[in-house]
């Protein structure tokens, strides 16, 4: 299907770390006060864990066992688990379901108190751990949710914004349906990789471009990763130039009225325009092309279709063209120019058509070249002189042969900035031009030719055919039953045949009409979705006012960086339209966006074999040719240095890659498996420890024990050890007894460090401070309750399941959902020790390790019992001692009492 059911919590917590006394209301898409991103991805990175004690259960040191040993303790042949995870699991989703633990308020919302709206770009609802307030559920394919979705396409149409065209389309034949040129990739399609062809055909347009220039000034003001906005910047593609019209000429050599305009940036360059290059759907082509040439023309218009957008713009493939046969006048230079149609020249941006100065611009150099037709240069390098323009020359210069007096325009000399200017002075004055803002964005090609999709809520009069917006009172337009929706192979829409259904009547005139059987694209409903989590029952209007004015923005927003130029400028388009007409109170829906990688399958290792079956190096792969592949074991592989080489002949070097999983590939990971053998709060774990956030890293096995161990270690530190069955005592080994000092500054230095990573969203480095603590509290004699209790909230957003147990064996009767978050005591964070320098006779002979007020005396005591410093002072005579607290301790020696051999 082409939609997914969306899942919102609306969740009293604070923004990432901080979970709130009740005076905050966050909506968050996520699990336990942990920002959006526990799906996100992968670094292997290992820990060698080992334990080597544990607190039994009268909260006393006793011996332990390895991690190894631990985990798995067989007891009759049972295996024993690290933990309890299958048992706790179950039982707290349980609760969190029975209690509505993460229900945030809907009617009866207090907007007096802070909000904080975390959500992921389509959150699912089969995930173990998330917060989510099922009471707020919604399916973007239910009638009541897309009555909205129809509803916003009618307030566009009233606008202007939504329009039909006759425009060459991308057409996929395997799929029956138009593909935006979002929707196209490497000349397929996106989905199913099925390939692409251009088709004329009635399309529904939105006029994104109408919003083009909000869409990127309005960038500036986001907390998004630059390399987002800089996508949609360039996917805008707003340059700013002058449009130029040439005259195409007739057989005659005389001027006629038809005019070629052509889009540039470049008007500097226009003495060096030698000839014109229209697109194969260029409106005007048919009017202009010779008898000669017309069926040259044909075939190559016919080859083109058949190529992507993407195919016909490649750089690196060779140019093709034919001559029309005809010619246009340079409006500077006066002379005839030849015009030919390429496909290298997109029918969709700008006009259609290029003035080409082959001197300064490579495409058209490499097509001049090819054809014989004529280069002149026009910007010469302010550092070099050019001969000949073998090569094309694209930048900054001064400007030379460029001048004629018959049209009045001389720019020879001036710098090429300078020379745009005037050209487009000189075509303003001179009636053949004008300034120009341009884009690449082109409008949004709304419609497809598929059961699954919104109806668009428009009929066409019988007698006319003219297009009738439906009323409000109308919608919903639901979807007629078809037994048979497959695409019909011609581009008609698979509606055209419920015939019932298309043939209607205009409910305010009465005439007969017809249904639009196009549908609505799968973005249609993800463009609103986050507004319907803040209101969705409201059966009246599409988002209450208040409660919008209340949620919105979207505080940070998770997903991938491939919907920066797909859903996220979609959905900015419509929310600055809803804005435009006072639906929502906000500019712009998501004030800060987070980019996860993805996770990769496990790494392969690959060798290669010459064709007599001899193992070769990947060292010299690329020098033979011929060679088969094959997958080498991973318990037949080590690491040399950066690389990886066979055990048993390590002269053999591996190429280890990993790729993205799928079932093609046979390496899928089921997280179900995962989940079954090491627990939801392991995988939760593992994804957040497997690297930075943004990182796409494979997936490994042993990662994940690695995490499991420190769960189990972090289990057993508050519980206590197994008994030899495998069991565990209800309750904690934690005691009623003040911290200590040390304990105290173990416990804040992990909160402030969990707290900052989270904040950064380096959730890898806030586990491994967390290990680190574990680490520490397995030394101490005794556990104290207050110590663990920190803890265990430090844990809650990383490993819920495990965290709701602990703190409910450590004597509270409710869930932590709602619970303070931790926060670092400064005082704690202050290192009470520092290590100062120790020179003999002003040469640095060591450091000793000092108290921060530690007084001159107890510094050279200290320095006499350090055993790399006594054997400098003793015996010897001090002359006088230099002490800097905190900075140095410098011990001058009588020189009389040196002994031999000694400085």
């Amino acid at each position: 299907m082409y939609t997914q059911f969306h899942t919102s919590t609306l969740l009293p917590t604070l923004p990432l770390t901080h979970s709130p006394p009740l005076s905050r209301r966050t909506i968050l898409l996520y699990s336990h006060r942990l920002p959006p991103l526990h799906r996100r991805r992968p670094t292997s990175l290992r820990f060698p864990l080992r334990i080597s004690s544990c607190i039994n259960s009268t909260g006393t040191i006793s011996s332990s066992l390895s991690t190894e040993e631990e985990e798995e303790r067989p007891s009759n042949n049972k295996r024993v688990k690290a933990y309890p995870f299958h048992e706790i699991e179950p039982k707290w989703q349980r609760y969190w379901e029975e209690h509505k633990t993460f229900r945030t308020p809907h009617d009866d919302l207090d907007t007096t108190k802070p909000k904080y709206y975390v959500l992921d770009m389509f959150p699912y609802p089969r995930s173990l751990g998330f917060s989510y307030d099922w009471d707020r559920e919604i399916s973007t394919t239910e009638p009541d949710y897309y009555k909205w979705t129809q509803w916003i396409f009618l307030q566009l149409l009233k606008r202007g914004l939504a329009y039909q065209a006759e425009v060459p389309v991308n057409w996929c034949p395997a799929l029956g349906t138009v593909l935006a040129n979002e929707e196209v990739v490497d000349g397929v399609s996106e989905r199913g990789g099925h390939p692409v062809i251009r088709k004329p055909m009635r399309q529904w347009m939105l006029r994104i471009t109408a919003y083009a220039d909000s869409l990127l000034e309005d960038l500036n003001d986001l907390d998004w990763p630059e390399s987002i906005k800089e996508m949609q910047r360039n996917w805008i593609g707003r340059s700013e130039g002058a449009e130029v019209e040439f005259h195409v000429m007739d057989t005659d050599g005389q001027q006629t009225d038809i005019k070629i305009v052509v889009y540039t940036t470049r008007p500097d360059t226009i003495f060096g325009a030698t000839y014109l290059v229209l697109a194969p759907e260029h409106i005007l082509l048919s009017s202009m092309v010779s008898e000669a040439q017309s069926k040259h023309v044909e075939e190559y218009k016919e080859l083109a279709a058949r190529k992507s957008d993407l195919e016909r713009t490649e750089l690196q493939k060779e140019k093709t063209g034919v001559f029309t046969g005809c010619y246009a006048r340079n409006p500077a230079t006066g002379e005839a120019i030849p015009i030919w149609i390429a496909d290298y020249v997109l029918g969709s941006y700008g006009t259609g058509a290029i003035m080409a100065v082959p001197a300064h611009d490579m495409r058209d150099h490499e097509f001049a070249s090819k054809y014989n037709l004529p280069i002149c240069g026009v910007v010469m390098p302010n550092d070099q002189n050019i001969s000949s323009f073998d090569k094309a020359y694209s930048g900054d210069g001064t400007v030379i042969n460029s001048s004629n007096l018959t049209t009045g325009l001389d720019i020879n000399g001036l710098s090429n900035k300078e020379a745009a200017s005037e050209v487009t002075k000189w075509l303003e004055k001179s009636g053949n031009g004008k300034r120009k803002v341009n884009y690449k964005l082109r409008d949004w090609l709304f419609a497809r030719q598929r059961y699954w999709g919104e109806p668009i809520p428009v009929i066409f009069l019988g007698e006319t055919g003219e297009t009738v917006p439906l009323p409000e009172t109308e919608l919903p337009i639901t979807l007629p039953e078809l037994d048979d929706f497959t695409p019909t192979g011609s581009g008609e829409p698979p509606l055209s045949k419920a015939a019932s259904w298309v043939k209607t009547f205009d409910p305010l005139s009465g005439k007969p009409a017809e249904r639009e059987t196009n549908t609505m694209p799968q973005w249609a409903g993800s463009c609103w979705y986050y507004l319907r989590f803040m209101d969705p029952k409201n059966s009246k209007m599409l988002v209450d006012k208040a409660k919008e004015a209340y949620w919105s923005p979207v505080d940070v927003y998770v997903g991938g960086a491939e919907h920066a130029v797909l859903h996220l400028l979609y959905a900015r388009f419509w929310h600055k339209v809803l804005y435009d007409i006072g639906v929502v109170s906000k500019k712009e829906p998501f004030q800060c966006v987070i980019n996860q990688g993805i996770i990769l399958g496990e790494v392969e290792y690959i060798a290669y074999r010459d064709p007599d079956g001899n193992l070769i190096s990947a060292d010299i792969v690329d020098e033979l040719t011929e060679l088969s592949q094959e997958r080498v074991p991973e318990d037949e592989v080590r690491k040399s240095g950066d690389s990886y080489v066979l055990k048993d002949n390590p002269t053999i070097r591996l190429i280890a890659r990993a790729h993205k999983m799928s079932k093609s590939r046979g390496n899928v990971i089921n997280p179900d498996d995962v989940v079954s053998e090491y627990g939801a709060d392991s995988l939760r774990l593992y994804e957040m420890f497997m690297g930075p956030l943004r990182d796409s890293k494979p997936w490994n096995t042993s990662g994940i024990e690695g995490v499991h161990r420190f769960l189990a270690r972090a289990w057993r530190l508050i519980v206590g050890s197994p008994s030899p069955s495998g069991e565990f005592k209800d309750g904690t080994v934690a005691l009623d007894e003040e911290p200590s000092t040390d304990q105290l500054r173990s416990l804040h230095k992990c909160i402030d460090k969990v707290t900052e990573e989270i904040e950064a969203t380096r959730f890898n480095t806030g586990i491994s401070a967390m290990m680190e603590f574990i680490n520490a509290a397995y030394k101490w004699k005794k556990l104290p309750r207050s110590t663990a209790e920190a803890f265990v909230l430090l844990l809650s957003p990383y490993a819920p399941h495990m965290a709701e147990e602990l703190w409910s064996r450590l004597g509270h009767s409710n869930s932590l959902a709602h619970e303070p978050f931790p926060k670092a005591n400064p005082e704690y964070l202050k290192e009470s020790t520092l290590v100062l320098p120790v020179q003999i006779n002003g040469k640095t002979r060591g450091t000793i390790e000092v108290e921060k007020e530690c007084s001159e005396e107890d510094a050279f005591r200290l320095a006499s019992q350090d055993s790399r410093l006594s054997k400098f002072l003793d015996g010897q005579k001090v002359k006088k001692r230099i002490y800097v607290p905190g900075k140095i301790l410098n011990v001058i020696l009588d020189a009389k009492k040196v002994k031999v051999g000694q400085r």
